[in-house]
């Protein structure tokens, strides 16, 4: 098994641009490159492979594994002919985040897990941890400015810089680069800790992948203009019922005229790219290469009209508010707004979850027969 070399020192580097002249693609609809990263359509949850072929050199790395009632990576990983991970970095334990991690490890050689240490009481959270100790799996909790070399991969940890038990604010997240191509992923990560992220890091990125399955939550302007993506992705389930991603987050990336691709409207999305130059496809047939420097001011003119649709669609729709709250999946602020659920309670739902029945609420520290009743009266929670 291929082992991740730790820097003793930092190195910040900034990649911008991250395209490079390429005539040869530029005449070829994709890009016949040796890197893949693929944005998994799960649902409602998030998960992402990278894969690199080149040479002798054979890299698998997952970042998050889907949601726990999903059974979506497993098969895709192995239409990809993955049999060996060397990496899996689950960004916090919520279970559409670390949701089928027990399937991966039942089917994969997993050399090394990523947390960030925030625990879970989940039966989908104690499962994975046990696994990962009978199988003698690596385990490591990294933290911000904390750099590594996979082969030619680069790694940068951009947060948390410690923990305090905020499940979705302390997700991890990593800048990974490719030569002059590079990804951002946050998690859950919300707009004060791209603030932090802001302060120590260099942002500079080809692709951003919204935090928070683009909710206004994160994807602030200032760390938008930190990062000065080509392209944003966001992992969303169809017609969720948290109406992700925010209208408003999705009018912010038309006004920056920075292209965007969503799981919920394009399916699984594959970026493949030999460094410089890079090339997009997706289920639902939309395929672009980018391989001039300053192809970024010509983005809006090579997206597909079938993106252009969809981003006047989301625009167009009144925001939900009356949509039912998931307890298995809903932020703690959402859970608030339920009858008898205050902030401490909310806190336990999210520790005690995945729920498989309503009278599980039982669980919930004050929350008896009546109260229950209550909440199941409101009708405010989604059916199981």
């Amino acid at each position: 098994m291929k082992k991740i070399i730790y820097f003793s020192f930092i190195i910040m580097f900034v990649l911008a641009g991250c395209q490079a002249e390429s005539d040869s693609a530029a005449q070829s609809n994709t890009v016949d490159g040796a890197f893949g990263a693929h944005f998994i359509d799960v649902g409602q949850g998030d998960s992402t492979l990278f894969t690199l072929e080149e040479e002798d050199e054979e890299i698998v790395i997952l970042f998050d594994t889907g949601d726990w009632q999903g059974n979506e990576v497993v098969p895709y990983l192995e239409e990809q002919g993955i049999t060996d991970i060397d990496l899996v970095i689950i960004s916090h334990p919520d279970a559409d985040h670390i949701g089928q991690l027990s399937k991966v490890i039942d089917h994969f050689a997993v050399d090394e897990v990523w947390m960030p240490g925030n625990e879970s009481t989940s039966n989908t959270y104690q499962t994975a941890m046990e696994k990962i100790l009978s199988k003698d799996i690596g385990y490591h909790e990294p933290r911000t400015g904390e750099e590594y070399e996979l082969g030619p991969l680069e790694i940068e940890v951009l947060y948390p810089e410690d923990i305090s038990g905020k499940v979705n604010e302390e997700s991890i997240s990593i800048r990974l680069a490719y030569d002059q191509v590079s990804f951002i992923l946050t998690g859950d990560a919300g707009v004060k800790e791209e603030k932090e992220m802001m302060e120590s890091s260099n942002l500079g990125s080809t692709f951003l992948h919204l935090g928070h399955h683009g909710s206004k939550t994160s994807t602030d302007p200032e760390f938008l203009n930190a990062v000065q993506p080509h392209i944003a992705i966001y992992s969303a389930g169809e017609d969720n019922s948290y109406g992700h991603p925010s209208p408003e987050v999705i009018e912010l990336l038309d006004e920056e005229n920075i292209d965007w691709y969503g799981t919920d409207k394009d399916g699984t999305i594959v970026v493949t790219t030999d460094g410089k130059a890079y090339s997009i496809e997706t289920d639902m047939g939309t395929n672009i290469t980018v391989s001039e420097p300053d192809a970024a001011e010509d983005k809006q003119a090579s997206a597909d009209e079938e993106n252009e649709v969809a981003s006047e669609d989301i625009l167009n729709d009144e925001k939900n508010d009356s949509s039912c709250i998931d307890l298995n999946n809903a932020p703690k602020e959402e859970l608030t707004e339920i009858i008898h659920i205050g902030d401490e309670r909310a806190d336990q739902i999210i520790d005690k979850r995945p729920f498989a029945a309503f009278d599980e609420l039982e669980k919930i520290d004050g929350l008896g027969p009546s109260r229950i009743a209550d909440i199941d009266s409101e009708d405010l929670v989604c059916d199981f």
